[in-house]
């Protein structure tokens, strides 16, 4: 793996937003108010909380990943206030410059991560990450990619989507918007491959090749993505993003490698007692994840939890930012 490691070069991109900016929420609200019918679970809370994460999923990738070659920030008409731009290896990317225009304005990050192949500079190689996922122990490029320079596809094992396919002609699912996004996706990959993928993501940090992107959204599925850039909000006809790694392993660009809670662990926010989780499976990746169960209180442990976790400032935050907030 020491060859991939000087061959390739590997970025790191985030989402990221801060709900509880007043000039992005009244952008929001305004929107919102003329779109009354707009699914509750898709405006959720839970999707656009900054409870301070980014800061240590940087951190956390400083310290375990250091071999990344630059990390992008996709916001919208935002800055983190703690970031230290001047640094050369991070870069904010406004979804204004990857977006088409009837896409805008977008509160729907499904659709933004259409477009991340678009960001200028991005190498091939590249991690996508949620601001709520860490580096939790050292990792190689070797944990994401193959020799040959394959992205390695991590999935959980589920039978949900399998019961889906087969039962979809007979039932009336109910099911949330995140499962009907992920099925629209595997239904394509069945129709143009002939090969249906019931794994489901391990929602945590993924490899991808840009030129897969491309591919999907400009020539395999362009007609499909194409229809629902105009989803403003999330939306059950949206494809959800694992139509990349499904699309990696049906055209034989990608290693299939189901995990579990020692390699990728998820942590919902409402849980009582995160450090148990890591003392637990000491995973390599975690992720907390925030949801509609979320109450604020849980919401106040999550700095506390990760300061103690990752102590250390990085080199993404500026001079003069308080150690310990």
């Amino acid at each position: 793996m020491r060859k991939l490691m000087q061959q390739y070069e590997i970025d790191l991109v985030y989402l990221w937003v801060d709900g509880s900016d007043p000039v992005w929420l009244a952008k929001k609200n305004q929107f919102l108010g003329i779109q009354p019918e707009a699914n509750i679970e898709a405006i959720s809370k839970a999707r656009v909380t900054d409870n301070g994460e980014l800061k240590y999923s940087l951190r956390s990738m400083e310290k375990n990943a250091p071999w990344i070659r630059k990390v992008f920030i996709v916001t919208d008409e935002q800055t983190p206030s703690w970031l230290d731009e001047t640094n050369e290896k991070v870069e904010i990317v406004d979804i204004r410059r990857l977006l088409p225009e009837e896409s805008l304005p977008c509160y729907n990050s499904v659709i933004i991560e259409h477009f991340l192949w678009k960001i200028p500079g991005l190498s091939e190689y590249f991690l996508y990450s949620n601001d709520d996922m860490f580096f939790a122990r050292p990792v190689t490029p070797a944990f994401f990619f193959t020799p040959t320079g394959w992205p390695i596809v991590r999935l959980q094992r589920s039978f949900l989507g399998k019961w889906m396919h087969n039962f979809k002609e007979h039932f009336s699912i109910h099911t949330n918007l995140y499962r009907k996004t992920l099925h629209n996706a595997t239904l394509l990959i069945e129709k143009k491959f002939g090969k249906y993928y019931s794994g489901t993501p391990h929602h945590n940090v993924d490899a991808y090749l840009k030129s897969d992107y491309r591919r999907v959204v400009e020539k395999d599925f362009k007609e499909e993505i194409a229809a629902t850039v105009t989803h403003h909000v999330r939306d059950e006809k949206d494809i959800q993003r694992i139509i990349y790694l499904y699309y990696a392993l049906a055209v034989k660009r990608g290693k299939l490698k189901y995990t579990g809670r020692r390699e990728s662990c998820r942590i919902r926010l409402h849980k009582p007692d995160y450090i148990s989780f890591i003392t637990k499976y000491r995973p390599y990746l975690f992720c907390l994840n925030d949801t509609h169960h979320a109450t604020d209180e849980d919401r106040e442990r999550v700095e506390p939890f990760l300061e103690a976790l990752f102590p250390d400032k990085s080199s993404f935050e500026r001079a003069g930012e308080p150690l310990h907030p």
